[in-house]
């Protein structure tokens, strides 16, 4: 099952659940679910969202081993939140001057690569219904898009790389002009088919949002 709500206790006791939780990824050997965990918890507590930046900035500033896997496993969750959640604009504009400084002290290192990954997908993120699923966190990690395959009726299945911001209008549009159906007065959109019904996706629904409920 997709990641849900879950109980919380008070804000100030979920922050420093969180921060605990950003020192154990430092060391992880398998960072995802906690990737995950974190994003779930923002998602739920949209006010943890700017703490959440705050301390990763703090965390990829100044580290012991720049570029080091506990400085990466910070920089992918950063690249994370940077697909999930906007902060509020003080908090962007912290953001966006840490990561013009990373670029300009290490450029074409994997740090400056990640910032500047970052900074497309802040101009891109408006908010997501669901967090990332444990596939698209492992393609986020390695800045890379997701393949996903659309069943078309008389047609064999296609595979279309999306992104995080990847919408079902843009999808279909794709797939329209790819089987050569450009001019047909048709209407076409993508529909989600579970065991219990199939329903229509809405047009500017992420993609990658549905493939975090069929997770």
């Amino acid at each position: 099952a997709a990641p849900g709500p879950r109980s919380y206790t008070t804000l100030r006791d979920e922050a420093v659940k969180l921060f605990n939780s950003l020192q154990q990824l430092e060391s992880e050997r398998d960072p995802v679910p906690l990737m995950q965990g974190v994003l779930q918890t923002c998602l739920d507590l949209p006010p943890l969202v700017d703490e959440i930046y705050c301390q990763l900035v703090k965390q990829t500033t100044e580290p012991p081993a720049p570029g080091g896997q506990g400085d990466l496993h910070y920089w992918q969750l950063l690249t994370c939140m940077s697909c999930t959640f906007l902060p509020s604009p003080p908090v962007l504009r912290f953001l966006r001057f840490h990561l013009d400084k990373t670029e300009s002290r290490f450029p074409a290192s994997e740090m400056a690569k990640y910032a500047c990954f970052i900074r497309e997908a802040l101009g891109k993120t408006k908010g997501r219904e669901c967090v990332p699923s444990l596939e698209e966190i492992l393609m986020l990690m390695q800045r890379q898009e997701m393949i996903c395959t659309v069943h078309c009726p008389g047609a064999p299945a296609c595979s279309v790389a999306i992104s995080s911001h990847t919408t079902a209008e843009e999808v279909a549009q794709e797939l329209v002009s790819r089987l050569g159906l450009s001019q047909s007065p048709n209407l076409f959109a993508l529909y989600e088919q579970s065991r219990r019904r199939e329903q229509p996706v809405g047009s500017a629904t992420l993609l990658a949002d549905v493939l975090t409920r069929f997770e």
